[in-house]
């Protein structure tokens, strides 16, 4: 069931996420506060029609709900940490619900922080993109004290099912890094192997029809290829930001002393993509630059038989 209250939120971070979830909640009759650190991101939300604070201080004056979806670590401890940021002056009793895939490391000092003046903490990343939060279907992992994540159920649940839980303050970002390292690494392996099979001669269209019922798919595979298949890489999830979480899993990795050889390969060639130019693109423009490669590899093998 979904919740009958309705919510003072504050939602600091409005990018694409966090201004698909502002605009879900707003659908969903919650009284609903953006915040961003750009100035022009401000205005330009000002002008479609958002309510937004002029600064992060002033944001979370009277919200009873406090939601974080930023691009990174720094920016998280910025927005908690700062002067005027959440952890020192958000009201004690608030709901603070962090939604970024940042390092375990930065949200239990987040956490903590906030948690030492009454704050109440919820470690709570998401698996789906702009879209997926504008139809309140995300699937949230949430960390945190049990009684917590029991409080926030009702309004997460204006964002997606059920949260899944994960353990203590930190598990979630695991799990959500974990996550984002086996689809990335599903994404770069399907983006190579359909170039191959394109390349032999198969339809492209009949080769999607085919592998997306087959072994070698995944929801990776069915969920951004068809878009890429019509020239089509427009954003839902930045390439960067992939090659970010896979950075945050090899990290993870090395921290535990654990080799990853194939995270770290899939996180360099993504890193590789951002050096050709897909940077502000769709994490499938791996597919772009593979097929690059292929048009490139074709047009040489061209030219050495009409040199023969």
């Amino acid at each position: 069931m979904k919740a009958e209250r309705k919510f003072r939120a504050v939602v600091v971070g409005m990018g694409q996420m966090g201004s698909a979830m502002a605009s879900r909640l707003m659908a969903r009759g919650h009284d609903v506060l953006g915040y961003d650190v750009s100035e022009a991101t401000r205005r330009h939300l000002s002008s479609e029609g958002f309510a937004v604070a002029a600064d992060l201080r002033a944001a979370l004056v009277g919200r009873d709900v406090v939601i974080t979806s930023l691009p990174e670590s720094a920016a998280v401890r910025s927005a908690w940490l700062g002067e005027g940021g959440i952890a020192a002056a958000a009201d004690p009793g608030t709901l603070c619900v962090e939604m970024s895939t940042i390092d375990p490391e930065t949200m239990v000092a987040v956490g903590e922080a906030a948690t030492r003046r009454g704050v109440e903490v919820v470690d709570c990343p998401v698996s789906g993109g702009p879209r997926e939060a504008g139809a309140g279907t995300l699937i949230l992992m949430a960390g945190g004290e049990d009684s917590t994540v029991m409080r926030a159920t009702p309004f997460l649940r204006e964002l997606g099912e059920a949260p899944l839980y994960c353990g203590r303050l930190g598990s979630a970002k695991v799990v959500k890094i974990i996550n984002n390292t086996m689809a990335m690494g599903n994404l770069l392996m399907a983006s190579e192997a359909f170039t191959v099979g394109v390349a032999a001669g198969v339809d492209p269209a009949r080769l999607f029809e085919v592998l997306s019922v087959s072994g070698g798919t995944s929801r990776t595979f069915t969920k951004r290829f068809p878009k890429a298949l019509e020239g089509d890489f427009s954003p839902g999830f930045k390439i960067e930001l992939a090659e970010k979480d896979l950075g945050l899993g090899v990290t993870l990795g090395r921290t535990l002393r654990l080799p990853m050889p194939l995270a770290t390969l899939a996180h360099q060639l993504f890193g590789l993509a951002l050096l050709h130019g897909h940077r502000g693109s769709d994490a499938v423009a791996m597919l772009k630059m593979y097929q690059t490669w292929a048009d490139q590899s074709t047009g040489q093998a061209a030219q050495r038989r009409a040199e023969q």
